[in-house]
């Protein structure tokens, strides 16, 4: 297989892979538990930024959160920012966080999803959209203590570069 056909299936997979992890984002669940609803689009993106910048970079983060946007009502542009910020520092980092065991590539995963939480709620404060809860803090917690199964899962449909 060249190089060209393994990028190609790279980008294949990574669009499938964000396009699943979307799709989960939007799936109703009960209210108890969509309070505990893992950020996975951003976790998703996130280890393709890591993994393989050239394939999963800036540019899907912000196609991805332009989607998020759009399917979720939210204000147009909101998700776009805080995921192409945060994708923007995971590919800047790509090397020191591959280098890292697991357990501290989830604290960093954590401080990336507080960032991109933190962006998101600055967002509704400056547009005048009421602030929620303490519980909105919540999700960045549990896409922290989920990243290994991501991880693991992502890492199996690929060998990384």
């Amino acid at each position: 297989m060249t190089l060209r056909e393994q990028q190609r299936i790279s980008a294949l997979l990574v669009a499938a892979t964000s396009l699943a992890a979307l799709l989960l984002m939007l799936a109703p669940l009960p209210l108890w538990l969509s309070l505990l609803r893992p950020p996975l689009l951003v976790l998703v993106v996130l280890y393709w930024s890591t993994m393989s910048p050239a394939t999963g970079g800036i540019f899907i983060g912000f196609f991805c959160g332009l989607l998020l946007d759009v399917l979720q009502g939210a204000q147009l542009g909101q998700h776009a920012l805080a995921l192409s910020l945060v994708t923007y520092l995971a590919v800047k980092l790509h090397l020191i966080t591959r280098a890292k065991p697991i357990f501290e590539q989830s604290l960093l995963v954590l401080v990336a999803l507080l960032l991109y939480e933190l962006v998101l709620w600055a967002i509704d404060g400056w547009s005048g959209h009421p602030l929620n809860s303490v519980l909105r803090w919540l999700p960045p917690f549990t896409g922290a203590a989920v990243w290994p199964v991501i991880a693991g899962l992502l890492g199996r449909t690929h060998q990384p570069r």
